[in-house]
């Protein structure tokens, strides 16, 4: 598997809630860095091993969120061993059904040979809780752009009429 296939297993697993398919894209000794510049949302700082990886990125996360759309900005890594991009994410709260519209950073490591990653950093920048009825609009914008890799200015070519969102497609834009 190379790291491009584990980033894509990684995006499918938490956002379709499937936490048995991080085994094929994690080593099971994989750490976890979380950095989070907002109040909005809140996580651990660091996790270790697969299990409690699966547990904090897919299924605890999954409990709280769905209609899940995360997009990594821009191309895609090649034959790369560590690899960084932006990435956008909306969502929707399963209590409250408000939206959220958030954006960030990854860093991905692979130690060796197989692609399945060894540490990931996540620095989420930036989390904005919406009203419900902006959910439709803001899911058909997310739905509608590349998945999971998109292009940086693209977000914000369609992005919706809200002034937040608006923001945050400028500055994935760069």
């Amino acid at each position: 598997m190379s790291l491009r296939q584990s980033i894509e297993t990684y995006i499918h697993a938490k956002d379709g809630n499937r936490p048995h398919l991080l085994l094929s894209a994690f080593a099971t000794d994989a750490e976890l860095v979380m950095e989070v510049r907002t109040d909005e949302i809140s996580f651990p700082t660091a996790v270790r091993g697969l299990d409690d990886i699966s547990a904090v990125l897919v299924s605890k996360f999954a409990q709280r969120y769905e209609n899940i759309y995360t997009v990594c900005m821009g191309a895609p890594p090649d034959a790369a061993t560590e690899f960084r991009c932006d990435w956008l994410v909306c969502m929707t709260e399963k209590e409250s059904g408000a939206t959220r519209v958030g954006f960030g950073g990854y860093t991905w490591h692979c130690q060796d040979g197989s692609g399945k990653i060894s540490k990931l950093k996540i620095i989420i920048e930036e989390m904005r809780s919406l009203p419900s009825e902006l959910s439709q609009l803001i899911l058909e914008w997310v739905q509608a752009l590349p998945y999971p890799w998109c292009p940086r200015e693209m977000p914000a070519h369609s992005a919706p009429d809200i002034p937040s969102v608006q923001k945050i497609a400028r500055q994935l834009a760069g």
